[in-house]
């Protein structure tokens, strides 16, 4: 059994007892990544020398939290001081950022030690991990099968027990997807909730940084940490913060459970249909009832989502331009030609077509008819989760619409590829908090995600029906044989 099957709680008492040292974890957690992740292929760079020293310091200094001593990966959009940060892209292939994002800070306050940083698409743009410029993540569960993206290096390295924890971004599911197809938890926080201080931004209205774990217990520890109004982020929210954890108390009788036809309609497996209808009856056990209801205007999510992502997109990735940072193209006649030639070289396909999606729906003539339409979108998607919250505690449904796809199945059909975030993307747009845990195993053995929604800043509620609902089942226990 490794340590990282236990959790936090666990995990603190036989630190506490001197059952274990904090050097002892961090060994574990390098001495996994060298058995496994040639295969699995998570990590993009590791800090085992500075992550070696740390333990040695913690344990010197004697245990002051939860998660202090604790080994975490980070996704490789979040800056890292002294760390090569590349956003999985060669534009940033060279890149070794002078200061921490808000979360690192944090984590270190807290005591974790960062071990490495993990793979991702390009720029966050992708459900698969396929469109990183490095290496193809894949699922620890069936290495045939993707992780899921945009955090699929993050999922997988917990999946296969390479750290306990990590941190994932999430601008349209990209914590939440991975967290299903990996088996593992993943919560996407209310936008605001988390500072988005040095991270690599895709889309600013929308991306959110969030926890993947093991269990949705030590999610909760993870978040409490991570959560907080930043000066650095002018779109962090000034609210209070909680424990999370304190509320995880099993009881969610008289909880009433929204759920949306249209997340169990056309495109959604039988499978996965009936792995959320297990799941709600398990819950009706512990109390609560659930209605079906409708978000009517879910079914634009997808071409909402990705006429703004792809705008903000267009105008976020415009400072990498070869002058100031990253990677510089040899052989440029002038200024304009150094421009073209860095940008066509350093970013990849997927990047290149979301910023010419986005600037042709930002160009004039069509903002109107593209943009501004999208924005009006998004404010009828919001107020459909307004309304159903009006009546309802949770909304639940499946995280995807499928289990992980193969490899190379789908990677030249952009279309497919978008409409695999269709349960989740209505929620970014919404800003509203999101988690998954497991709920089953399609036939093949690949997992399937339970997605839980909450109300604007009700994470506490989402992790007591989240806990709930794990405690009264096993699938979290189930672990990947690599």
């Amino acid at each position: 059994m490794s340590l990282f099957d236990h959790k936090l709680t666990e995990i603190q008492s036989m630190i506490d007892k001197k059952e274990v040292s904090i050097p002892d974890l961090v060994d574990e957690s390098f001495k996994r990544i060298a058995a496994v992740d040639g295969d699995v292929k998570a990590f993009l760079a590791l800090d085992e020398e500075r992550a070696r020293k740390q333990a040695e310091e913690a344990q010197g200094a004697g245990k002051t939290g939860i998660l202090s001593g604790i080994p975490i990966g980070i996704k490789d959009n979040i800056v890292t001081k002294g760390l090569r940060t590349t956003a999985a892209s060669q534009i940033l292939h060279n890149f070794d950022p002078i200061y921490d994002a808000t979360v690192v800070n944090k984590l270190r306050e807290a005591g974790t030690i960062t071990v490495g940083k993990l793979n991702m698409d390009e720029f966050a743009m992708g459900s698969s991990t396929e469109n990183s410029s490095f290496q193809k993540t894949r699922n620890p569960w069936n290495l045939a099968h993707v992780p899921g993206g945009s955090s699929g290096g993050s999922a997988a390295a917990v999946a296969a027990g390479e750290v306990p924890f990590s941190l994932g971004s999430d601008t349209g599911g990209s914590i939440r997807q991975p967290a299903s197809f990996c088996g593992v938890v993943g919560m996407k926080p209310t936008y605001g909730r988390v500072s988005r201080f040095g991270l690599i931004a895709f889309a600013s209205s929308l991306d959110q940084i969030g926890p993947i774990t093991r269990n949705v217990e030590d999610n909760a520890h993870l978040l409490e940490a991570l959560a907080g109004v930043d000066p650095y982020d002018s779109t962090s929210a000034n609210v209070p913060a909680e424990s999370f954890a304190a509320g995880l108390t099993g009881d969610i009788k008289g909880l009433r459970i929204a759920v949306p036809k249209e997340y169990l309609g056309e495109g959604v497996s039988e499978e996965v249909r009936q792995s959320v209808l297990a799941a709600l009856k398990v819950l009706e056990g512990l109390g609560a009832t659930w209605e079906e209801v409708s978000l009517p205007h879910s079914k634009y999510g997808v071409a909402t989502y990705y006429l703004l992502a792809s705008s903000e997109a267009s105008s976020n990735l415009a400072r990498f331009d070869g002058i100031r940072y990253g990677y510089r193209a040899e052989g440029a006649e002038n200024l304009i030609d150094l421009y073209k030639k860095t940008r066509a070289e350093g970013f990849g396909d997927e990047v290149k077509r979301r910023i010419m999606l986005g600037t042709f729906a930002l160009s004039s003539g069509y903002y109107d008819a593209y943009y501004k339409k999208a924005q009006q979108v998004r404010t009828l998607i919001k107020k459909d989760f307004e309304d159903v919250f009006a009546s309802y505690d949770v909304i639940i449904g499946p995280t995807t619409p499928t289990p992980a796809f193969k490899i190379g199945e789908i990677i030249d059909d952009p279309l497919t590829m978008y409409a695999n975030d269709i349960l989740t993307i209505p929620v970014n747009l919404a800003g509203v908090p999101g988690i998954s845990v497991p709920c089953g195993f399609a036939e093949n053995g690949l997992p399937l995600g339970l997605q839980i929604i909450g109300r604007h800043f009700d994470e506490k509620n989402v992790y007591r029906v989240a806990h709930a609902y794990e405690q009264a089942t096993d699938f979290h226990k189930e672990k990947p044989k690599l």
